[in-house]
C-alpha cells in the first residue's frame, strides 16, 4: 500500500480496522519534515546505516528528528563488508547515540541478484548466510517492538519468518506496531 503523509492517520486507521497490526513504513533517507511527520507514527524507528563516513555524517540530523520526538530507534548497520575494521567501527559509533542491532548485514551478490525477478534473498537462497542475517535482524526488531510497547505481542511465535518465504511474514494472528 502506497500512502500520502497527509492522509496517513487516516490510512493507518484503516488497515487497523481491518486487522493490520503491523505496518513498516520506508522513508526516503532525506531528512525531510514529511520524515518528522511520518516518525511521529512510529512506535520503533529502525535506521539502517551503512558503515561509511558519509552515512555517520548524515545520521546525526535523523537522530536530531527521532529524539526530538522521543522515539525508541535501533541501529542497524547494513551492507557492510565481513570482517572489515569500518563496520566493527560503524556500530561503535553508532551505540554512543542509541541502540544497534546486534546483527550486522553484510554486502553479498545474492542480494542484488535475488531482487532481479522481484524475490528476496530468504526466498532465492534459503540456506544462505544473507537470509540468515536477515531473519536475525528480524527477530531482533521483532522483540524490541514487543519490549517497546506492552501492547505489541509480536514476539511470542504470533509472526513468524520461515525459511523460503522471503522477509514478509506468515500472519498468524494480529500484532500493534507501527515501525518507521
Amino acid at each position: 500500500m502506497k500512502a500520502q503523509v497527509d492522509y496517513l492517520h487516516e490510512d493507518l486507521d484503516q488497515l487497523a480496522r481491518t486487522g493490520v497490526r503491523l505496518a513498516f513504513i520506508d522513508t526516503p533517507p532525506a531528512v525531510t519534515d514529511t520524515i518528522r511527520r511520518i516518525v511521529a507514527f512510529a512506535d520503533l524507528v529502525v535506521v539502517p546505516t551503512r558503515p561509511s563516513p558519509h552515512d555517520l555524517r548524515a545520521v546525526g540530523a535523523t537522530l536530531d528528528i527521532i529524539e526530538s520526538q522521543k522515539k525508541p530507534l535501533v541501529f542497524a548497520v547494513n551492507a557492510a563488508a565481513p570482517r572489515a575494521r569500518i563496520t566493527g567501527d560503524t556500530a561503535v559509533a553508532l551505540s554512543q547515540h542509541g541502540t544497534v542491532a546486534p546483527v550486522t548485514v553484510c554486502q553479498r551478490t545474492e542480494f542484488a541478484t535475488s531482487i532481479i525477478d522481484g524475490r528476496t534473498v530468504m526466498e532465492t537462497k534459503p540456506d544462505s548466510r544473507s537470509a540468515a542475517e536477515i531473519a536475525e535482524l528480524w527477530s531482533y526488531i521483532d522483540s524490541r517492538l514487543v519490549s517497546t510497547d506492552p501492547r505489541i505481542t509480536t514476539g511470542t511465535g504470533i509472526y513468524q519468518v520461515p525459511r523460503g518465504t522471503g522477509f514478509g511474514r506468515q500472519r498468524v494472528a494480529p500484532t500493534a506496531a507501527v515501525a518507521g
